[in-house]
């Protein structure tokens, strides 16, 4: 109630996405209850004039909703990803379309859209959600979760497939999600799991809301190409401590349950990744504490993905610099890098910050 409440006074639109994994199926009588409370709020985002209705998963629980949506109208997109694509057919009929959750690379691989295209072709005239989000790493033993997958490039990347596949909606996952570290909104202290303090509290994701105005208006018009550049600017992402630093506390690379444990630092690169966003070519010039700088070539206008390995230096800060033409055109300052790990663990999370 507070959320509609809330979105009401701001006129943002919600939709409710019905979890059926933590504490397992929901009724139908308690759907439809939940449907038809909010779905006159100003708030509720509709399509076709019906509330937008999604889960977290509940395959189990498909045969439900041929009578909940009798029940009530709606405009179904479920996340039933466990199943695939490819089975996903045989659900056709009481859905409107899917959202696959699959937004994270097994293993010590960049993440492709080559499963977001087998959806949209399984789903043919229905509606595709695509789940992109820039980073997972989660040790909350009271959960039964302690596990990283590859982030590293992963918000540049899906960004550039959401322009390729084009797909009919996009949820970013996450806001505010800080146990699996993949928030994109404020840090607030009181949505911080017990336990996560350690690798959420001043690590701030804030900037990698930087560039989304310009990604959204180009996905909005179908482009493949971003809109035109205003002004030179530059978001970087980092781990504050190299891979081998400390103890991993637990942590595999990818999740156990389903797939096969890895070593952390076989999954994650030591790397700086920077989007810099130019209006002409220039050079970003990259320094970790007292170390030589490294100086890398943005190559054309627009945003370019560039990175800087970390090499083994650690130092107090990390400086930055766009030079064009022999002039310095900005400069900015992230935090250091260090071997020295809270409690002996490894931070798997990242610090993000612009110029």
């Amino acid at each position: 109630m507070n959320a509609y409440t809330a979105a009401e006074q701001r006129n943002f639109k919600l939709f409710i996405s019905f979890d059926y994994l933590s504490s397992g199926p929901w009724s139908p009588d308690q759907v439809i209850q939940n449907i038809k409370t909010y779905a006159d709020s100003p708030a509720q985002f509709k399509v076709d004039g019906k509330p937008f209705v999604s889960t977290f998963e509940g395959v189990t629980s498909a045969g439900d909703w041929s009578a909940i949506k009798a029940a009530v109208p709606i405009y179904f997109v479920p996340d039933w990803t466990s199943v695939g694509p490819e089975k996903f057919s045989q659900y056709l009929s009481d859905v409107d379309g899917a959202f696959s959750w699959d937004a994270w690379p097994e293993g010590a691989n960049d993440m492709t859209d080559v499963e977001d295209k087998a959806w949209k072709s399984a789903l043919g005239s229905k509606s595709y959600m695509m789940g992109i989000s820039p980073w997972f790493y989660t040790n909350l033993p009271q959960w039964k979760k302690n596990w990283v997958w590859r982030g590293d490039s992963l918000w540049h990347d899906r960004w550039q497939q959401v322009l390729e596949v084009q797909p009919d909606f996009v949820e970013i996952i996450t806001w505010n999600d800080y146990g699996e570290s993949h928030y994109i909104g404020p840090i607030r202290s009181a949505g911080i799991p017990t336990g996560a303090q350690r690798y959420v509290d001043n690590m701030p994701h804030d900037s990698w809301r930087t560039f989304l105005p310009y990604y959204i208006e180009a996905y909005k018009f179908g482009n493949t190409t971003l809109p035109d550049i205003p002004q030179d600017k530059l978001v970087f992402w980092y781990r504050i401590n190299p891979a081998n630093s400390g103890s991993s506390g637990g942590t595999t690379g990818n999740n156990p349950d389903y797939q096969p444990p890895l070593n952390p630092a076989v999954v994650l690169e030591d790397k700086i990744f920077i989007d810099a966003m130019v209006t002409a070519p220039a050079d970003v010039t990259v320094q970790i504490g007292s170390n030589p700088p490294t100086t890398v070539r943005a190559t054309t206008a627009g945003i370019n993905l560039l990175t800087v390995p970390f090499n083994g230096q650690t130092g107090d800060s990390v400086s930055f610099k766009i030079v064009r033409g022999g002039t310095t055109v900005l400069t900015a300052t992230g935090k250091g890098i260090t071997n020295n790990c809270e409690d002996g663990l490894v931070n798997y999370n990242a610090w993000v910050g612009e110029s």
